[in-house]
């Protein structure tokens, strides 16, 4: 039986050791999103002839698992999946499998698994240079946003989050939360202990974040990590929604402060929620990251 561990601030280099190195540019992939949200999804890995595994609880306390990561057999990593699900009387469940993950399993295991696209979970990847310049004319809004923010707040600047400013983070925060009516829905309650969770420890995560401050208040922040050696994610973003153009403000800025080695940003999923939809196709994603439920439906 496969001996998990669970997911922790300890565990950071030997994971990242092996999904840094991946190829596999979807969210689900950071470590600071696995150890941030441990809390709810229990999240779990192992290592076993040179590859990764992962385990995690969904809500009827049924186990998934991402596709294994390393150098080893993908296929008989996947059958060791199979039999723990089995093991505790369940089919094998993989999640996030993104398109040329499905095309893999299906060369390993044709015809044997079953795929379930999840729009809802797609996840919204840009080049960094498209997000720092807003060149054309499908980014014209865009910028008109950013232009308008600034003639108005002329004195406003960006710095990068020190421990010193997440107190004042976590109130603006807050404060997003009481407009966004966060006390009335469990997805929101969850975001916001995750967050606080990754700014608390934003050293041992490998965090890195910006903040928009006009004259003595942070009016907007960001933050995410690495999910491999080219792709950054961001992982949270939050503003004053009073104030217009601010999220293309920080959007923009915290882009241009990324470090030039990571091409691409991964602006995560929509979660089927319609204005976050727009917002993030109005930036003109580079890539749609598909990512489907994988089933596996012939038992051995």
């Amino acid at each position: 039986m496969l001996k998990f561990e669970p997911i922790s601030l300890e565990n950071r280099d030997i994971i990242t050791s092996f999904t840094l190195k991946g190829v596999y540019r979807n969210c689900d992939f950071s470590f600071a999103n696995m150890c941030s949200w441990q809390f709810l999804y229990g999240s779990e890995y192992v290592i076993i002839n040179n590859m990764l595994l992962i385990r995690f609880w969904l809500e009827d306390n049924r186990p998934a698992y991402m596709l294994p990561l390393g150098k080893g057999d993908l296929s008989e990593a996947i059958k060791l999946l199979e039999k723990d699900a089995k093991d505790m009387g369940h089919t094998l469940c993989l999640l996030g499998v993104t398109s040329d993950a499905v095309l893999c399993l299906e060369k390993l295991f044709p015809g044997e698994f079953r795929f379930i696209p999840e729009r809802d979970y797609y996840d919204y990847i840009y080049l960094r240079e498209n997000l720092v310049g807003l060149v054309g004319k499908k980014y014209q809004s865009k910028r008109n946003h950013i232009n308008r923010f600034r003639q108005e707040y002329d004195n406003y600047c960006y710095t990068s989050i020190t421990q010193d400013m997440i107190a004042q983070c976590l109130e603006l925060e807050a404060k997003w939360c009481v407009d966004n009516d966060c006390a009335e829905n469990e997805d929101l309650l969850n975001e916001r202990r995750s967050m606080t969770f990754a700014l608390e420890h934003m050293d041992e995560l490998g965090i890195l974040g910006g903040a928009i401050w006009i004259g003595n208040e942070i009016e907007a922040f960001t933050f995410g990590a690495p999910i491999t050696s080219d792709t950054f994610g961001v992982h949270v973003e939050k503003a004053n929604t009073e104030i217009d153009g601010i999220y293309a403000v920080i959007n923009q800025e915290f882009a241009r402060h990324i470090p030039e080695n990571y091409l691409y940003v991964n602006r995560e999923e929509d979660l089927g929620i319609p204005g976050l939809r727009k917002a993030k196709l109005s930036y003109h994603p580079t890539i749609l990251l598909e990512k489907s439920a994988a089933i596996r439906c012939k038992q051995d």
